[in-house]
């Protein structure tokens, strides 16, 4: 029975749609990663730029009226004392980002380090650092932050060091994984029958080999930072007056909430667009990697 012609042309044209659907998939998979890719551009940008550029002092009075609504001369309307929330929110750019991006990138190199050093190792050492680490590990990351800050108070400094260490020991997890895997590739093993050292194995063999998931587990893990620092703010825990990031923006105007006012709402979608911008950022370029591999 021969085929009929319908059918010998939805057969020929089946592979041209795949191709066209795989076209519009990947073009909407890179628009996406430039928005996220945007965003996080923009927000890096106030918070380096955002106290230089802003209307008002983050801690003036400017306005009688309390919580506000937008206005021309207020673009985002003002606090719970008068203040212009633009501005509170540009000041609190720095402090958000820039506490959450100091932990990220203590808690990835150390963790990194540390992971290379034990899958080199092997042996008891491996066993030990990694029990020793799966133990802190397993404490959830708010009570052990809570518990740091009530014994040795907020600061800046304690605030970096307790996501640092809550983060660490997932930044070391994976780089093991990665690093157990490729110490075991041919080009290591080559590389050891050469004769080099352990340092030259770590930075040029395997490190420039791991660098994609390791870049897409700090970008994860910046998120969680800064949810962290921002849930310990709102519990006035994290950073203190007069000094105030989003989560601090927040809770210093929960009052608000009933009425609507933006002096509340402003800072929760701040931190809401950043999350959203890096995770957009971090998973599409996971995908383009994966479709050229």
């Amino acid at each position: 029975m021969k085929p009929s012609r319908e059918s010998s042309a939805n057969v020929t044209a089946a592979p041209a749609i795949a191709a066209k659907k795989h076209a519009r998939n990947g073009n909407g998979r890179s628009w996406l990663s430039l928005v996220g890719l945007a965003i996080v551009l923009f927000w890096l940008s106030m918070a380096l730029l955002g106290p230089s550029i802003s209307p008002y002092d983050a801690g003036a009075i400017v306005d009688v009226d309390v919580f506000s609504g937008i206005s021309r001369k207020f673009w985002l309307g003002t606090d719970y004392l008068g203040r212009d929330m633009l501005s509170r929110i540009l000041f609190g750019t720095r402090y958000t980002i820039g506490l959450a991006l100091a932990a990220t990138l203590l808690a990835s190199s150390v963790g990194t380090a540390i992971a290379l050093f034990a899958a080199l190792t092997g042996g008891w050492v491996d066993a030990v650092i990694s029990r020793v680490l799966d133990a802190l590990i397993s404490i959830p990351s708010k009570m052990f932050a809570l518990l740091m800050v009530a014994t040795f108070g907020s600061s800046v400094w304690l605030l970096i060091l307790t996501a640092a260490i809550t983060y660490m020991p997932g930044a070391y997890r994976i780089v093991r994984s990665l690093a157990v895997n490729i110490q075991a590739m041919e080009y290591v093993q080559a590389a050891r029958a050469r004769g080099e050292g352990v340092l030259y194995i770590t930075c040029v063999e395997m490190l420039p080999n791991m660098i994609g998931p390791v870049m897409a587990d700090l970008g994860l893990r910046f998120v969680f930072v800064v949810l962290l620092l921002s849930g310990l703010s709102f519990l006035s825990l994290g950073v203190q007056p007069p000094d105030a990031d989003w989560g601090s923006l927040v809770r210093e105007n929960i009052s608000g909430l009933g009425e609507g006012a933006t002096a509340v709402i402003m800072p929760a979608l701040a931190i809401a667009m950043l999350t959203i911008g890096v995770n957009l950022l971090i998973d599409n370029l996971r995908g383009k990697r994966a479709r050229k591999d």
